[in-house]
């Protein structure tokens, strides 16, 4: 269109030729199915000694310090994913991508069964750190295969599917690891060595992907044609923070909500989460049959989860509060492949293992901030309610602020 400014946050990149990789039959399946096992490692570190987290803190009640130290035992791999993703995708272009995912993986393993033997709640902190290292890698490498081995509507499913794993795994690894920690608080950290089972498998049945022909990048005069496309991803990363935070409201504060309604029971608070994650898979189907672009989505998902936010504020009861909470899921379930495609599509192939790393990069550094901005808000307005309302106000706001562009353009002659 004759006159038009690209937007930042429009696609740039995008593979025009077929993937070399079969796309159907059993190598296929098997590949997919490493792809998206290797992308739940991360979650299974997030939230598999979730339950436990009490019994470690008895366990270490004469260590100074221990309750602030204990629950960075949780985060801390959170913090380090989001620090050293960048650093990961470099490697990635640098040394391939097969290759840093087999070591990665096997180190998984390695510092993720360290607190079976370790004494100094020092060490087990700093073995988590290390996990944090190891799925920095995993995770680039996984989700750079997908943009590897696949393109177009193929390339948004599996995106997609992860984000459905993903999704799926969170709960099931919580259950696993609450049923594990019942014999104790180390036994869920033997559950780590899962990966020893999906290094050799990943050797045997992933191939290294070969370059294929991109399209041209838009750009301007004053813009090099070949070049890292930093604008543009820097546009889509900024946005990644705000809506990681959008993401993990839900999963991270939902128990809390319900107790200041004065829901107690944790059978209830557990199924009320469920079925909350379950909506969340749930948007991430629906996105992957809607085979639209991305972009274009981005200000009617935020709006969906600005929409879920405000019956979360509003609500009086506990089945009201399980509703609003069930639409923002649904819309954070498109939310987040809708990113992760947008940003796919920006990127070369000798590019993209740097570029996934700075998305995973944003995305976890949201992940990690997004309780202390909630806590941050709640002493601000005086409740977690009022906060997960301004926050569903500032998704508001940024749907509106992307969906001009969009009218914009929309409206003029072509």
């Amino acid at each position: 269109m004759p006159g038009s400014v690209p937007s930042p946050f429009s696609a740039a990149v995008d593979d025009a030729a077929p993937s070399s990789v079969p796309v159907s039959g059993p190598a296929h399946l098997l590949r997919v199915s490493l792809l998206m096992a290797g992308s739940c490692l991360p979650i299974l570190g997030a939230v598999l000694i979730a339950p436990v987290l009490p019994k470690m803190q008895d366990h270490f009640a004469s260590v100074p310090g221990a309750k602030a130290l204990v629950p960075l035992a949780l985060t801390v791999p959170a913090l380090a994913l989001a620090v050293l993703a960048p650093f990961a995708g470099v490697i990635v272009d640098r040394l391939g991508r097969k290759r840093l995912l087999i070591v990665a993986t096997l180190l998984y393993a390695v510092f993720g069964t360290a607190p079976l033997w370790l004494d100094s709640l020092g060490a087990i902190i700093a073995s988590r750190a290390l996990v944090g290292v190891a799925e920095a890698a995993i995770m680039t490498c996984c989700t750079t295969l997908i943009g590897d081995y696949y393109s177009g509507h193929r390339r948004v499913k599996y995106l997609a599917l992860q984000t459905m794993c993903a999704s799926a795994s969170a709960t099931v690894f919580f259950v696993l690891g609450g049923a594990a920690g019942s014999a104790g608080w180390r036994v869920p950290f033997w559950v780590y060595a899962v990966s020893l089972v999906l290094a050799p498998l990943m050797a045997t049945v992933l191939t290294n992907p070969a370059p294929r022909a991109t399209a041209e990048v838009t750009s301007t005069p004053a813009t090099p044609q070949r070049g890292f496309p930093w604008r543009q991803l820097a546009g889509i990363c900024a946005l990644t923070f705000f809506g990681a935070m959008v993401f993990y409201t839900v999963p991270v504060e939902m128990s809390y909500l319900l107790d200041d309604l004065g829901v107690e029971n944790s059978g209830v608070i557990g199924l009320a989460t469920a079925i909350a994650s379950a909506a969340t898979v749930g948007g991430a189907v629906t996105f992957a049959r809607l085979k639209r672009s991305p972009d274009p989505m981005l200000p009617a998902v935020l709006a969906v989860c600005a929409i879920g936010f405000g019956v979360m504020f509003l609500a009086g009861n506990a089945p009201l509060l399980v509703v609003g909470a069930v639409v923002n899921c649904v819309g954070t379930g498109m939310l987040l492949p809708a990113l992760l495609t947008s940003a796919m599509s920006r990127l070369a192939f000798e590019d993209r293992g740097r570029g996934t790393g700075l998305w995973l990069a944003a995305f976890f550094g949201g992940e990690f901030v997004c309780p202390l901005v909630l806590l941050a808000g709640e002493s601000a307005v005086g409740s977690l309610a009022g906060a997960v309302g301004v926050l569903g106000l500032v998704a508001a706001a940024v749907a509106a602020g992307l969906w001009a562009p969009h009218r914009r353009t929309a409206g003029q002659p072509t």
